[in-house]
């Protein structure tokens, strides 16, 4: 893992940050209610982040591979316009996303936990992980979170980002 300063300076630069869901939403499991229904678990601190980084004027997105109307909702909670599901290639969906909105490479912020995020995460101006992620993943980003996928690992980085942006959203300083 590079030095402090040097993903402080990437992250500086920063203007939408994007989320896998599996793994780096969620806690990658796959949990079925006895009617077959597929759900998903999310973490408040994380919902609650993506709320701070958007008041701070930063976008965020979410591209993952499955499709779900329950990604679709939680996105549409917290105010998540760009949303990108169903996809085997996840760069396709990256360089649409980046078009749409105007920003470049080392604008954007990646966190993902798996092999088919490594193409996006090679990409962007900062990567990261949460620390469950496969070893492949922890030993391309940027940074290692402390906390794993759908425990909070989404929230540690927007935290990283918004002081590295002296940003200060609902914390009272």
């Amino acid at each position: 893992m590079p030095a402090k300063n040097s993903y402080r300076s990437k992250l500086r630069k920063i203007k939408l940050l994007l989320l896998d869901v599996d793994g780096v939403l969620t806690d990658g499991g796959i949990y079925y209610s006895a009617s077959g229904e597929e759900l998903k678990k999310f973490h408040t601190q994380d919902g609650y982040g993506i709320v701070k980084l958007r008041q701070a004027g930063i976008r965020a997105g979410i591209i993952t591979g499955k499709v779900s109307t329950i990604v679709a909702r939680r996105a549409e909670e917290l105010g998540i316009e760009e949303v990108y599901q169903n996809l085997d290639n996840k760069l396709s969906a990256y360089e649409q996303i980046k078009s749409k909105l105007n920003v470049v490479d080392a604008q954007v912020a990646y966190i993902g936990d798996d092999e088919f995020d490594l193409p996006v995460l090679e990409r962007v101006g900062f990567s990261a992980a949460p620390a469950d992620a496969v070893d492949s993943v922890r030993r391309t980003v940027d940074y290692v979170c402390k906390r794993k996928g759908g425990a909070g690992a989404v929230r540690e980085v927007i935290e990283l980002l918004l002081r590295s942006q002296d940003k200060r959203i609902g914390d009272g300083k």
